[in-house]
């Protein structure tokens, strides 16, 4: 069995949408913090590109992982750099409800500190 979760950040550092949508359920939630929430993998994916886009230099980490039946908890450090050169680094929680055979992403949910990456992005 491959881990959907690993295939998830290697999806996002390397911005392989494709790769990316291949392991969300057709009708999968993205709950981002500050973001509407997404419906369904085409609107989840669509997401991604526009939310880095300010960063063309990017890696989000993973790190200690908890696990509980379908649902995986996983703290992430991320590391950016943005166009105008400005470096951003910040904690996040990532939590994935999977699919019953672990194989899809059916819901995920992100937290972090909008307002202190808003101040680095803005260099405040």
């Amino acid at each position: 069995m491959s881990d959907v979760v690993a295939a998830y950040f290697d999806a996002v550092n390397a911005e392989d949408w494709a790769a990316l949508g291949a392991l969300w359920q057709p009708d999968a939630e993205l709950m981002a913090t500050g973001a509407r929430p997404r419906r369904g993998r085409d609107d989840v994916v669509a997401y991604y590109p526009r939310v880095l886009a300010p960063f063309p230099s990017h890696l989000d980490q993973p790190g200690r992982r908890i696990t509980q039946g379908s649902a995986v908890v996983v703290e992430v450090s991320f590391t950016g750099v943005t166009g105008d050169g400005r470096p951003v680094a910040f904690g996040a929680i990532d939590v994935f409800d999977l699919t019953p055979d672990l194989a899809r992403i059916r819901r995920l949910s992100t937290w972090y500190d909008t307002a202190a990456v808003l101040r680095q992005v803005r260099g405040g």
